[in-house]
């Protein structure tokens, strides 16, 4: 969907941009979203906390009007680079309301300028340097994921006193830092068939002693407070025609839909997956012996008569299942002919056709998008988590059923999307292996990446000037 903006916010570019560019969440050039207190090393305990309002004279020189703060490996950190990220940050923590101490913030910002500072020296020792096109290409996509052309990216970042060098600048540095990781880092860790094993013991001996969950579907028959004997019993009797007409072969949705008194009749009474602790002791002892798909009732309660069906019953286990999305879109590719304002205007048009009744999706696909959903309609099958790009599937996850999101601009072109059904889908035993490996992995690159940094700054030389 399309993201509007009060003041251009940098660090939300640059950990948008990180995400799609890098699969990793290493803003360390802006860390504005970066919370202080995660993951953060900090100053020695020994170490004095360095003032930041003294100038100093020897050593490397700061730029006039500047001092130094920090040297680290003989490379100056000035004030004007910890006020410069600090306003960045406190700009952005102010939005989500918990601005810390501004002095505990500052060292916390230091530290940070040092830790990318060491790691900058280490990729330049190592060559590790991204070329000019995948900068522009960083640029563009940024561009792109805030629905704006480059022109008006560089526009918005002057109206906001950022020049669009250091900006390109500061990409650059985002770029070498991920890509000095991934060769540092991420190729290095490996996921052995035993870590996974060991993986799926633990969770199953996790979910063993989780509640279990049930999913159950109910008719409410409601009796009122002052119902007289007959008045409970012809309640009681309707009922009982609910469950006979589910057992002679109505479905249960139907008839929930018609005679139940519950909030949830009109999706067919399904209450949804719910620890077992969670939900009445009279539904949980009625489903004991029930498998799925079993009825019971009527049942009495100081609300009424309830019939009830056990959808499933289960024990929750991590990455057991996964929620699929059946979505269908129209793509519009861009072109010298086609720029990328036209295609939103076409597509907005579309948007504004299909919700006044005057045309339809599948027919606007078939005759106008470009990729080879059209000839069905745009309709892309069930896909689960991953298959989309990142941008794509963020907007098509926002889409309740039946919504038609606003043009979506993606590496591809520019997008309608509509989201017809979803569903959560059971993995194979394939499958399951599969993403443990990824949530193994996640934590094992996380965990020697914490390590590599402090090894980093541990053998940079950092003096800090008082």
């Amino acid at each position: 969907m399309t993201k509007h903006f009060s003041s251009f916010d940098f660090s939300q570019l640059f950990l948008r941009s990180s995400l799609v560019l890098c699969g990793l969440v290493v803003a360390l050039t802006l860390a504005a979203v970066l919370p202080v207190n995660a993951q953060t090393l900090r100053l020695p305990s020994a170490t004095k906390a360095p003032s930041l309002a003294m100038p100093v004279d020897a050593g490397p020189q700061a730029p006039p009007g500047d001092f130094i703060v920090a040297v680290v490996n003989s490379e100056p950190i000035t004030n004007n680079d910890v006020q410069t990220r600090l306003v960045r940050i406190e700009q952005q923590l102010s939005r989500q309301g918990t601005v810390p101490p501004r002095d505990q913030l500052a060292r916390e910002v230091l530290e940070r300028l040092i830790i990318e500072r060491a790691q900058l020296q280490l990729a330049r020792e190592l060559a590790v340097r991204p070329d000019e096109a995948a900068v522009d290409q960083a640029a563009a996509t940024v561009a792109q994921q805030n629905q704006l052309s480059l022109d008006e990216l560089k526009s918005r970042l002057a109206a906001d006193g950022m020049d669009y060098l250091r900006f390109r600048a500061d990409l650059r540095d985002e770029l070498t830092l991920a890509r000095l990781r991934e060769r540092e880092v991420d190729a290095r860790v490996k996921v052995s068939e035993l870590d996974i094993d060991q993986f799926l013991r633990e969770r199953d001996a996790q979910a063993q002693s989780s509640p279990e969950l049930l999913n159950i579907a109910q008719i409410l028959v409601a009796v009122p407070e002052s119902a007289t004997p007959a008045q409970v019993n012809a309640l009681q009797a309707k009922a009982q025609r609910a469950l006979a007409r589910i057992r002679a072969g109505e479905t249960f949705a139907t008839v929930a839909a018609e005679m139940s008194d519950s909030p949830e009749a009109a999706s067919g009474g399904e209450l949804g997956p719910r620890p077992a602790d969670r939900l009445p002791t009279l539904f949980v002892d009625a489903t004991r012996s029930l498998s799925a798909g079993g009825l019971a009732g009527p049942l009495r309660s100081g609300a009424g008569f309830h019939v009830i069906k056990l959808i499933e019953k289960k024990r929750g286990a991590v990455g057991a299942s996964i929620m699929q999305t059946r979505a269908r879109h129209i793509l519009l590719r861009l072109s010298p002919q086609l720029t990328e304002q036209a295609a939103k205007d076409k597509l907005a048009d579309f948007k504004r056709r299909i919700a006044a009744g005057q045309a339809d999706f599948a027919a606007l696909a078939r005759d106008n998008s470009q990729d080879g959903s059209a000839k069905e309609g745009g309709d892309l099958g069930w896909a689960s988590p991953g298959m989309f790009v990142p941008e794509f599937e963020q907007t098509m996850n926002q889409l309740a059923l039946g919504q038609v999101s606003e043009p979506l601009v993606s590496r591809f072109g520019v997008h309608l999307i509509e989201v017809q059904e979803r569903r959560e889908t059971a993995l194979s035993e394939r499958e399951q292996r599969e993403a443990v490996r990824s949530i193994v992995r996640a934590r094992k690159v996380d965990e020697a990446y914490n390590q590599w940094l402090q090894d980093v700054r541990g053998r940079a030389y950092v003096e800090f000037r008082n």
